[in-house]
């Protein structure tokens, strides 16, 4: 039974990444791409979470934790980006 629901709930969750990479190609603003991006990146953890639970093993809490640290990182910086134009700022000396 509770197999069943883990699957179920896995392939909800790959449904929910195919509508964000829609919502990602389609837009239609900056700022919903990079909502998009995030959504993706919690849903694959969440996605690595229940393999994991299925599998039972903790070989992907590694994986899960690293891809977590990019997710926020890459949101960070798109939106860093959608805000100012660059997303490293280079002092001038002029």
């Amino acid at each position: 039974m509770i197999e069943t629901m883990l699957l179920i709930a896995l392939a909800l969750f790959m449904i929910a990444i195919a509508l964000h990479v829609i919502r990602i190609i389609k837009g239609p603003t900056m700022p919903d791409r990079a909502i998009a991006l995030d959504t993706i990146g919690v849903n694959l953890i969440s996605s690595m979470a229940i393999v994991s639970i299925l599998f039972e093993t903790t070989a992907f809490l590694e994986a899960i934790l690293i891809l977590g640290i990019l997710a926020f990182i890459g949101t960070i910086a798109f939106s860093k980006f959608i805000e100012r134009g660059v997303i490293i700022e280079r002092k001038s000396d002029h």
